[in-house]
């Protein structure tokens, strides 16, 4: 999908895939990996997802990446908080305390960008994302991020033929198959969610699966 689809949608506020609750799948399956307060986390494609201050309450810098930055101003006056704002390379970066908003395209980040994350937190990106562009930024982010990593993954499935995407079904083969040779998996949980999500119903799915992944990424999994 090209950027300007995105850039539309915030600019005439079609935003039903922002969450005004904190994820609970996030809540009850992010202790689980362990990390320390103090380590860094990535949020890919992060709108202005009120998780990552939950990560920050938990104690960690949070990193999101944002195509808009009228998603990710709205996110800091959300906070009542005043953003410093620089420039790195083609990102508009806003910065209050620990928590970055990096605006742009996140296929111009680079590994020295992501030097000193500890963690990915993917809700709202893989989904967001047709079948020709999942591969490829599977693959750019693992390319560049370091070789130790832990990603908490949350994906949808449903009937494509159903539905027209954004969020875009992934089922379980697809994910073994983007990630395999790069990471172990671990299903956390899956469910059906049609019933909570009636306008899912209303656009004619017959069912709609959640999954949550924890993904481990290492030096002797990479290729």
């Amino acid at each position: 999908m090209k950027n300007e689809y995105w850039l539309a949608r915030w600019q005439r506020n079609d935003i039903g895939f922002h969450q005004n609750e904190i994820n609970s799948y996030l809540q009850h399956y992010w202790p689980r990996m362990h990390r320390v307060a103090g380590s860094k986390v990535l949020v890919p494609l992060c709108g202005k997802s009120r998780d990552m201050m939950w990560l920050h309450e938990q104690g960690h810098a949070v990193m999101g990446v944002e195509l808009s930055t009228m998603a990710a101003h709205a996110f800091f006056d959300e906070y009542h908080l005043n953003p410093t704002i620089t420039h790195h390379g083609p990102f508009e970066c806003l910065t209050s305390g620990t928590i970055q908003i990096w605006c742009g395209d996140i296929f111009e980040l680079t590994a020295a960008d992501l030097v000193n994350i500890h963690a990915v937190y993917d809700r709202a990106a893989l989904v967001a994302l047709p079948p020709v562009m999942r591969q490829r930024y599977v693959t750019h982010l693992l390319d560049i991020l370091p070789a130790e990593m832990d990603i908490l993954l949350i994906t949808l499935d449903y009937p494509q033929h159903e539905m027209t995407g954004p969020p875009f079904a992934v089922p379980l083969g697809e994910v073994e198959s983007l990630y395999a040779r790069r990471a172990t998996m671990t299903c956390l949980h899956q469910q059906d969610v049609l019933e909570q999500n009636p306008r899912f119903r209303e656009r004619g799915l017959s069912r709609l699966h959640e999954s949550i992944y924890w993904l481990k990424t290492s030096a002797l999994v990479k290729p």
